[in-house]
This record gives structure tokens, sequence and C-alpha cells, in this order.
């Protein structure tokens, strides 16, 4: 049986921590940032980890992890 292929956009999107959580970036960081408040651009700069619901599916697509 042949390898399965990895999905190349999601695997740009997600990495995975040691611990197997999926890691991804925040939006809303592109541009128009004149207009939100430091601390709104502070938060979205830090990393958040994919909703629990949402992780089957993305791991499906990453047969690597």
């Amino acid at each position: 049986m042949p390898k399965m292929k990895t999905r190349r956009a999601v695997a740009k999107r997600f990495k995975a921590t040691a611990s197997g959580k999926l890691k991804r970036k925040r939006a809303n960081m592109r541009h128009l940032l004149v207009n939100k408040s430091n601390s709104a651009k502070d938060r979205n700069v830090q990393a958040d980890f994919v909703h629990a619901s949402d992780v089957k599916r993305i791991k499906r697509a990453l047969p690597g992890i």
C-alpha cells in the first residue's frame, strides 16, 4: 500500500508540540493594525492551541504526526 500523502496546506499551518498538542497562529495580524490596541496585538502574537473538536480532522490530514 502506498504512503498516505500529507496535506501541505495543513502542514504549513499547524505544528505538533512534544506533548502531542497542535499549535496554530492566531488570525487578525496582517493589516489594519493601527486600529487595534496594543494588548489585542500582544494577545494575537502568542501561539494558540487547536480546539479539541478539530484535532481529529487535522491529524487525519497529517499522517506524519
